[in-house]
């Protein structure tokens, strides 16, 4: 009797005790979508749907024609105002300052001429064998030569300047306008190859080879496995105890052990019943959203947008 009466305490007490509690939510997807932000015609289309990338793989690539050649365009066009540029940065060239020596030197040599015939015109004045006349235009020719050997010799030094301060800065101020322009050139060369901006999977393809394809219009989206979460819905009588990254598991089918997952969205405001309704229990209950994402990217993997969950503390 005492042994029935022990077994019949155990069973109640079991009948007594509360499963643990489950919220139902489902799987969502966060997706990033994968444009050009020049258009072109889609020349090749480097993966599937379903298929997993890793960052920096290429996904597409459009037509470049045109970019490539504008970029030849604009390289010679950097490349020859920067030679112009330092070209005023320099003097003359060394044989056009040879000429101009040689003629300073000639300059000096009849500037010596000049001051020898100077000099036996006085000394014939003195004797009276010539004119003042004749003084004066052997005075004359030597001023003439001095003056010629003062000019080449300036334009000697001039020779050896750069161009004046404004030139030269107009002049790299068009180099660098070029320079500019040669870099967006190839920014829009670069952007017809599109790569994978993180570790993804392909979620759907939109747009196939052959197709022009839109600046900014998406050719694929992509899921990353930091994307895929959890949306569920809990009673207001729960919401006050949960807290942002407070840790809950997700169940669903076929998914094998639980996925420990961290809350980091609850709703504000409540709602009277869930956008999806997976069980008939809640309709009329007042419930509030929250988010969960995967603690492992790999667990992330395991869920699928649009799939069924249960969510337990």
């Amino acid at each position: 009797m005492r042994l029935m009466l022990l077994l019949i305490a155990t069973l109640l007490a079991g009948c007594g005790a509360k499963p643990p509690e489950a919220w139902t939510g489902y799987a969502e997807g966060e997706l990033v979508y994968v444009s050009p932000p020049v258009a072109g015609r889609l020349t090749t289309l480097a993966v599937r749907s379903g298929e997993a990338v890793a960052a920096g793989q290429v996904l597409f690539e459009l037509d470049a024609t045109p970019e490539v050649a504008a970029d030849a365009e604009a390289r010679a066009r950097a490349q020859s105002a920067q030679a112009q540029a330092a070209d005023t940065d320099k003097g003359r060239r060394a044989p056009e300052l040879a000429v101009t020596r040689a003629q300073l030197d000639q300059a000096r040599a009849a500037e010596r001429l000049a001051s020898i015939d100077l000099t036996r015109q006085q000394e014939l004045l003195t004797q009276g064998f010539v004119a003042k006349a004749r003084v004066d235009d052997a005075a004359t020719t030597l001023a003439q030569a001095r003056a010629r050997v003062v000019e080449l010799d300036a334009a000697v030094q001039v020779g050896r300047l750069p161009a004046r301060d404004d030139e030269r800065t107009a002049a790299r101020a068009l180099a660098d306008a070029a320079q500019s322009g040669r870099a967006q050139t190839a920014w829009r060369v670069e952007q017809k190859r599109q790569t994978a901006p993180m570790p993804a999977r392909v979620q759907d393809v939109f747009m196939r080879p052959g197709e022009w394809v839109g600046a900014g219009q998406p050719v694929l989206a992509l899921l990353p496995p930091a994307n895929r979460k959890a949306r569920f819905y809990v009673p207001q009588s729960v919401v006050g105890g949960l807290k942002l990254d407070a840790t809950v598991n997700l169940h669903c089918d076929g998914c094998g052990a639980a996925i420990p997952a961290r809350v980091s969205f609850i709703a504000a405001g409540p709602e009277y019943t869930p956008p999806v309704i997976y069980s008939n229990q809640q309709r009329d209950k007042l419930v509030f959203l929250v988010e969960a994402r995967p603690v492992n990217a790999a667990d992330a993997e395991r869920l699928h947008p649009g799939q069924p969950l249960d969510v337990t503390p």
